[in-house]
């Protein structure tokens, strides 16, 4: 069973390996803190996470009603760029009808519409098949709650 490497915001809050009539699934829950940041990089915590499971599908879900999950260039300056395009989507103001907490938080709550909270990867040979740029994110703009678990399951073929 795979356990989460020892990473500063990051953490293991639980595993589960269930055997069933489509194949075995293995799941595990990233701990993170995004105090400090909007879009979290999750890519080499999944990569470890089927590296040794062969071929099959990982399933990314982010259990929050205000984070989703992306796949998308980093390092380029795109967390940003995507950070501005939220602001500019979603502006932080007093406009929403859903007004509980930080001014603006309405606005973290339609978030999940745009940014899906869910992800489906295939794997072949315990690699995701993703594009040359492509990584898997966590974007979370909802200051209010800077806790956040991110559930990686894998289903292996057959």
């Amino acid at each position: 069973m795979w356990r989460a490497p020892a990473k500063p915001g990051f953490g293991v809050a639980g595993t589960v390996e269930d055997e069933g009539k489509g194949g075995r699934m293995d799941s595990t829950v990233l701990e993170l803190d995004t105090s400090s940041r909007e879009v979290v990089d999750l890519t080499d915590d999944a990569s470890a996470f089927c590296r040794a499971r062969g071929d099959g599908l990982l399933h990314v879900f982010a259990p929050h009603a205000t984070a989703g999950l992306a796949l998308m260039e980093t390092g380029s300056g795109s967390e940003a760029d995507l950070v501005d395009a939220l602001a500019r989507l979603l502006p932080r103001d007093i406009r929403y009808r859903h007004s509980h907490g930080s001014p603006g938080h309405g606005a973290d709550h339609l978030l999940p519409v745009l940014v899906s909270p869910a992800l489906t990867i295939p794997v072949e040979g315990g690699e995701l098949l993703l594009g040359t740029w492509q990584r898997i994110v966590l974007v979370d703009r909802n200051a209010d709650n800077p806790t956040r678990q991110v559930r990686l399951s894998f289903v292996a073929s057959g």
